[in-house]
């Protein structure tokens, strides 16, 4: 059975993640109590039903503790997303995110037992902040904000093997993901033997605060 994802609030923010979620194959499933709103996400998503999820009953009709995660976006009412969210882990729905309006929000939402809360503005401003002053930023890993993923391109590391580089040691990241020349050439957690080529783009991990630049 294809997991099942829902979106509760299809304003841009919902929209939009609810659309590209649909757009990488995923089933989802929109909910908002607006007829324009629904309306527009009618040819996006696999389902999309106009009600008011801030009642508890309309949840359980719903099934929505089947689908997981399920995203909390409804505008800037914390009274409105801070309930939905609390019926949501009294239902049962194993991961719930939540859009807050600002960090005293985010706090409240932590401890009715929220998994995962965004302020999106903040998020973009801290994501485009870092990629000026973090070399190769890509972003931050979603579990720690001390560890962020970042690009690199090999140019004097060419010709050695991840072995004799040890990069874990010498420099505190792990390497998750190697892109060669060619698109096909994709390495997802590659062997130490492996030899690396110029131009080779490894996709690390490593702590944000150890920002220095390396040279590759």
């Amino acid at each position: 059975m294809k997991q099942e994802i829902a979106v509760i609030g299809l304003g841009k923010f919902g929209f939009y993640f609810a659309q590209t979620l649909a757009e990488l194959g995923m089933s989802v499933v929109g909910i908002d109590t607006h007829a324009s709103k629904v309306q527009q996400a009618k040819d996006v998503l696999a389902q999309v039903y106009r009600a008011d999820a801030s009642k508890y009953a309309t949840l359980e009709q719903l099934a929505i503790q089947e689908m997981s995660p399920v995203l909390v976006s409804v505008g800037d009412s914390i009274a409105a997303s801070s309930m939905i969210a609390m019926y949501l882990k009294e239902i049962g729905v194993k991961e719930v995110w939540v859009k807050a309006v600002n960090p005293d929000h985010q706090r409240l939402l932590y401890k009715l037992g929220v998994d995962t809360v965004i302020i999106p503005e903040q998020l973009a401003a801290v994501q485009l902040a870092s990629k000026v002053a973090i070399p190769g930023f890509i972003q931050y890993a979603s579990f720690d904000t001390e560890m962020s993923f970042q690009e690199l391109v090999v140019e004097k590391w060419a010709g050695k093997t991840l072995l004799e580089l040890d990069l874990t040691n010498k420099y505190g990241m792990q390497i998750i993901a190697i892109r060669g020349q060619s698109e096909n050439n994709f390495r997802f957690i590659p062997n130490a033997q492996y030899e690396l080529q110029t131009g080779d783009k490894l996709i690390v991990i490593r702590r944000t605060s150890d920002s220095h630049e390396i040279h590759s």
